[in-house]
């Protein structure tokens, strides 16, 4: 026998269990974020991920490889491969540094720069934008709740943290 979800988070007899309502609160979290990231695809053309890496270019012309990496808090592999996919449609250019040919840096295109410009906000996801609006304290008894989540889970691969959610993709 099945109950109905009430908009308010209850069953029609009864409150749901604290560990129930949190993980209603957990799908409403993931389904915004990943309805926000299929609208930006829809809208653009590119996934979440990569919207985010323009941003973070527009915010900062001339960044390498590895402090896009460390803005995103994902793997540089990652970060390559979305890049790469950016410089294809042409609206990131890689120019090297005059002082050091070794160096790479990154730039939005005039096109790439179109495209943010006409993109839904917030370009850097749904999520990013959130936990940044959050005050210090929120933050670290989110975190600290998080983290006590992530303890009572058996085999978890911490390199999951460093992969972009996959609906952003």
């Amino acid at each position: 026998m099945s109950s109905t979800v009430k908009s308010n988070g209850k069953t029609p007899d009864s409150a749901p269990t604290p560990h129930l309502e949190a993980l209603q609160k957990l799908r409403i979290v993931i389904r915004a974020a990943q309805r926000h990231s299929l609208w930006i695809e829809k809208q653009c053309g590119v996934n979440g991920a990569q919207l985010w890496i323009m941003q973070e270019l527009a915010d900062v012309p001339g960044l390498r490889v590895g402090q896009v990496t460390a803005r995103l808090a994902i793997a540089q592999t990652t970060t390559s491969n979305l890049l790469d996919g950016l410089v294809r449609k042409g609206y990131v250019v890689k120019t090297r540094d005059l002082e050091d040919a070794r160096v790479v840096k990154l730039a939005l295109s005039d096109t790439g720069r179109a495209l943010l410009d006409a993109a839904p906000k917030p370009a850097r996801g749904l999520l990013p934008e959130a936990l940044a609006k959050l005050d210090g304290a929120e933050l670290a008894k989110l975190n600290k709740g998080l983290q006590g989540l992530l303890e009572s889970i058996e085999d978890l691969d911490e390199g999951f943290g460093l992969q972009p959610l996959p609906f952003t993709m």
